[in-house]
């Protein structure tokens, strides 16, 4: 708001703040982000209204910022899901759902995945695990996964391939195929659907990333390590006796920024012919400016994605979760403006 000097009420108040807070204020250089070129002098103040928007998965998204899957079926779930796809609806973000496996059987918690009415017509994503669509195709019933997504109005299927989760889950299945081939064959049964392929929190190393960019796919979703490490979580949830056997895994993995740098080496590649695809660089980021950074290096399209950050605000009322978004998409017009990355 532009305001004359003379309506600036409280500027003495201010003052004895800095005087107050000075001290308190100081950050020691070591501390610096040094990802970034701060550039005061080349923009103002970004507006509210400011395009930070992009056409992903073939619609429009207002901000580059995904709702990544989280959960369902469980106390509170309905809340949550509800308040994100509100959230995912006013401010034109992209949402995945949690795993929808319960729904190929029961549909006594469809409610809480049933989002199509609230977040109108955002990106929306249903989720099945590698084991269900490994199991679905040795059992001939992937009419049952058709189906499912009809009813949920959604635009695609993300599969989330979590090998270590399920090894180390006491009640994990058991994978029996390579993923890459179950993959496969799932894209030959539904040529035509829009299909993403994420991990649940160690993310791909390079083989199979470029295993992934040769399959016709919408996206791959990171899923890297740096947030959710459901393989440890799993391992606390296990026996004390089978603890010190699996610990050891859940430090496997690569986190996002690595896994950016496996996409820039294999596009770099002279014979590299990889399908057009998009990315949703999540796992282990915090906020906006990991955002910005890791989109702004991607040598795809991408946007990033959230979990654990609107998790703790989707809980409760919606306006908490709606302050968190906002502040989320300023941060990052204001990045978008006064930050370039450092080579």
């Amino acid at each position: 708001m532009d305001r004359k000097k003379s309506d600036d009420i409280n500027a003495h108040l201010r003052k004895q703040d800095h005087i107050d807070l000075a001290f308190r204020s100081q950050v020691n250089s070591g501390l610096l982000d040094q990802r970034f070129y701060y550039e005061p002098m080349l923009a103002a103040h970004p507006s509210k209204d400011l395009d930070i928007g992009l056409t992903f998965l073939g619609k429009k998204m207002k901000a580059p910022i995904w709702v990544s899957s989280m959960t369902g079926g469980a106390q509170y779930a309905k809340t949550i899901n509800h308040n994100l796809a509100k959230a995912a609806k006013e401010f034109g973000l992209g949402m995945g759902l949690g795993s929808c496996r319960n729904l190929l059987y029961d549909d006594t918690h469809f409610g809480d995945f049933d989002l199509r009415r609230i977040i109108g017509d955002q990106p929306f994503y249903a989720n099945l695990g590698i084991a269900q669509i490994e199991h679905q195709i040795q059992e001939k019933s992937l009419a049952k996964i058709q189906e499912l997504l009809n009813r949920l109005q959604v635009d695609g299927l993300i599969i989330h391939v979590n090998p270590l989760q399920e090894w180390i889950q006491p009640e994990g299945d058991q994978i029996t195929q390579r993923p890459i081939d179950t993959i496969q064959r799932f894209i030959d049964y539904f040529p035509d659907l829009s299909l993403i392929v994420k991990e649940v929190g160690q993310g791909f190393g390079p083989q199979s990333m470029e295993q992934l960019l040769r399959l016709p796919l919408a996206a791959i979703d990171f899923g890297a390590a740096g947030g959710t490490n459901f393989a440890k979580l799993e391992m606390l949830r296990s026996s004390t006796f089978s603890q010190p056997v699996s610990e050891p895994l859940t430090a496997i993995g690569h986190d996002a920024e690595e896994m950016v740098s496996f996409l820039q080496s294999i596009l770099a590649q002279p014979d590299s012919r990889p399908h057009s695809m998009e990315v949703i660089i999540s796992g282990g980021v915090q906020n906006f400016l990991d955002g910005y950074y890791l989109v702004s290096k991607s040598p795809l399209k991408s946007v990033y994605g959230q979990a654990s950050g609107f998790l703790r605000y989707a809980q409760g009322d919606y306006q908490s979760l709606r302050d968190f978004v906002s502040s989320q998409i300023q941060g990052y017009q204001l990045a978008t403006a006064l930050l370039t990355l450092k080579p």
